[in-house]
């Protein structure tokens, strides 16, 4: 599924909508409450699916914290005390969010697009491989491991760093919660959690791989993948 949705070969969206409506893009560019954020995506959500509003990708920042999913465990939360910790309704386990990092949340109607989850997650995984793509940097998805990974070598020794997360809820054939693309955050946050549950592989980001790759070059990136994958947006403003 995912070689197919990057092959060059391809050239209509393999995730677009059936009548080619662009979804609104919107992007904060101030810190995003994370209580804020989810209220007002999912009441957008909601209206989505009542058919009152449109499709939205909102990319914002959040101020430091951590989130867990629905199926994070209580052991993997190392430092309760560092930074506020919010129960999410998405996939996955504990996560870090905060400056530096691009969250995306991702409102698409999946009953104008396909009603398959899993083509789905691998279609938000062919979107963030696409954006990297942009900066020579090859991410990779592997078995058992939710998320966007980068190999790394050097002289005797070679690890995978995780560099994209994604988690995701569907109501209603509406997705809402999405991915996280490090950027450029402190990554000695994410020391305060068990990133997804993962021990044996590590963190990384876009600046950290040597890339001095600013939000705005990594929002483009992004847009410019998307609109392979999903098809097109039009800019639009944030909910709140």
């Amino acid at each position: 599924m995912l070689d197919h949705l990057l092959s060059p070969e391809v050239s209509a969206p393999i995730f677009g909508r059936d009548d080619g409506a662009p979804a609104g893009w919107a992007v904060s560019r101030g810190p995003v409450g994370y209580a804020e954020a989810v209220a007002a995506m999912e009441a957008r959500a909601a209206a989505i699916a009542d058919g009152t509003a449109s499709e939205l990708i909102w990319l914002l920042e959040h101020p430091p914290l951590y989130t867990a999913g629905v199926s994070a465990k209580a052991s993997d939360l190392i430092e309760p005390e560092r930074f506020p910790v919010f129960e999410s309704g998405r996939g996955g386990q504990y996560t870090y969010h905060g400056p530096g990092q691009r969250v995306a949340y991702v409102m698409l109607d999946l009953t104008h697009r396909k009603r398959d989850v899993r083509a789905f997650v691998a279609a938000l995984e062919a979107w963030v491989i696409g954006a990297l793509g942009a900066f020579n940097v090859e991410g990779e998805v592997r078995e058992g491991r939710v998320g966007v990974w980068v190999e790394r070598k050097g002289p005797g020794w070679a690890r995978e760093d995780k560099i994209a997360a994604i988690g995701v809820k569907l109501r209603r054939w509406v997705s809402f919660h999405g991915i996280s693309l490090n950027v450029e955050p402190d990554l000695s946050h994410f020391d305060g959690i068990v990133p997804c549950g993962v021990t044996e592989h590590g963190v990384t980001s876009l600046v950290d791989l040597g890339l001095p790759v600013t939000m705005d070059e990594a929002d483009a990136a992004l847009k410019r993948s998307f609109e392979k994958v999903f098809g097109a947006v039009a800019e639009t403003a944030a909910p709140i």
